[in-house]
Parts: structure tokens; sequence; C-alpha cells
């Protein structure tokens, strides 16, 4: 379950949403990290012998991140809290708002943070 400003969130279907920025906690241990999610995923399929790409929902919900050990602290049970920081309407906003989380926070220099790596490429014509 995520949270978003203190409650449980649910997308609505007709939402312009793209994806958002979140902050995963195990209140276990107290470390954190901080990624990003898009709320779909490109899926091929095959018409006519053509290839063909649509959009699907993604795992979204369920999601913990991309980061080993935290997959390994919660695959060992650890009692976690995923919040989203940032709902955004673009990949480009998407990767700001994750870029501005990490370096605000200091993650990549503190042993609190899961974040070992930060990697964007964000152009201005994209924040608009």
């Amino acid at each position: 379950m995520w949270l978003y400003e203190g409650k449980e969130f649910v997308l609505d279907e007709d939402s312009k949403l793209v994806g958002f920025v979140y902050l995963i906690e195990n209140l276990d241990n107290g470390m954190m990290y901080v990624g990003k999610k898009l709320f779909t995923a490109s899926k091929t399929y095959q018409k006519n012998g053509k290839k063909r790409k649509k959009r699907v929902e993604s795992n979204w919900n369920d999601y913990t991140g991309s980061n080993e050990m935290l997959n390994e602290a919660v695959g060992s049970g650890a009692n976690i809290r995923k919040t989203i920081l940032h709902l955004c309407t673009s990949r480009g906003w998407m990767s700001f708002r994750e870029t501005q989380e990490i370096l605000n926070r200091e993650a990549l220099q503190s042993d609190k943070y899961y974040n070992s790596w930060l990697s964007a490429r964000i152009h201005s014509k994209h924040l608009v």
C-alpha cells in the first residue's frame, strides 16, 4: 500500500498522472530509499505478423524499488512504509523531482539511505 499525504493512494483511472517519486522506509533499521516509478509499462505484442506496442498498467502497486539490498530486506520480511512524495504528469518532472529529493536529502553521502548512485538526463523543455 502506498501512502500519499498520510492516506492510502488510489489511482483514478481517468488520471493524467504518469508516475511518482517515492520514499521507502525500512522501519526495522531506519534505512530509506528514494526512487521513481511509472504507472504504466510498455508491452510488445504481435498483430498480423508485425510487432506493436501498447501501454499497460505497471506493477507500481507492489513495487519496492530497484535496490538489491532493500529488496533482500523486504524479501526477509522487513517492515516497510511506502510513501509517495510527488505525483508527476510527465517523465521529465518525475526525473527532476527524484534527482532533487536525492540531492536535497544527501542520500548518496548518507549511510541512512540505500541509494548508491544517481543518473538523470533532464532537459528544461520537459519541465513545462
